[in-house]
């Protein structure tokens, strides 16, 4: 299957496209995309994979489901797009680099500029129905991304892994702790974000890791 994805992850993932799960999943979401208001627009499913190479990713964070209102997922997790007000997550974000870091809430939602600096800003599942949360989970996107944490895992070193919530800290189970540095707290919605994500220090932390491995720090 020839799917429109950035040539470096198409490389790596190539034997996914061919598996019966894919073709499952396809068919599945083309008719969702059809019959239904489904997020984030079609041209940017793969946005994340698009926007940071996989030879260029320096930080994997690890989301669930896109947003499911109007104007809100571009295919980055925690991200919206310029002019959208922050959803809660994202605003508890941005108080935990302010405190962490000193620096002030930027103006803007948008997080391409965390993965034109190989911030890899994936999501479990790719898509959603609109106003329905969780909707396209277990259809096979799972899979499919689980496959990218393993590849990366795998074939790269020194990466940052933030795991915030259970979800995310179970999908990263595999990964070798000894090759990557895995940070993980609380998750940064109103519900959990006093019970251990404000306070974590993980942007401070994953700066001073890949600054270690003589990477460039994330400007966040």
């Amino acid at each position: 299957m020839n799917v429109q994805i950035e040539e470096s992850w198409k490389e790596h993932l190539a034997p996914e496209f061919e598996k019966d799960y894919f073709y499952r999943l396809t068919d599945f979401v083309k008719k969702e995309y059809t019959h239904y208001s489904v997020y984030p627009p079609g041209k940017l499913i793969f946005n994340a994979f698009n926007s940071c190479p996989f030879n260029k990713v320096k930080v994997v964070i690890i989301g669930q489901d896109p947003y499911h209102e109007p104007g809100q997922a571009h295919g980055l997790c925690f991200s919206v797009n310029d002019g959208v007000p922050f959803p809660p997550s994202l605003q508890n974000i941005f108080k935990e680099i302010q405190s962490d870091l000193g620096t002030s809430t930027p103006t803007s939602g948008n997080l391409t500029r965390w993965t034109e600096q190989g911030v890899l800003l994936m999501n479990a599942t790719l898509t959603v129905r609109a106003h329905q949360a969780g909707s396209h989970q277990n259809k096979g996107w799972e899979e499919f991304t689980d496959a990218a944490i393993r590849h990366l895992a795998e074939e790269r070193e020194h990466l940052v892994f933030l795991l915030w919530g259970s979800y995310a800290q179970k999908k990263g189970a595999v990964i070798d702790r000894k090759k990557h540095l895995i940070l993980t707290s609380a998750h940064p919605s109103p519900l959990s974000a006093y019970r251990g994500f404000f306070g974590n220090g993980h942007f401070s932390k994953a700066n001073e890791y890949l600054r270690a491995h003589q990477q460039e720090p994330i400007v966040w």
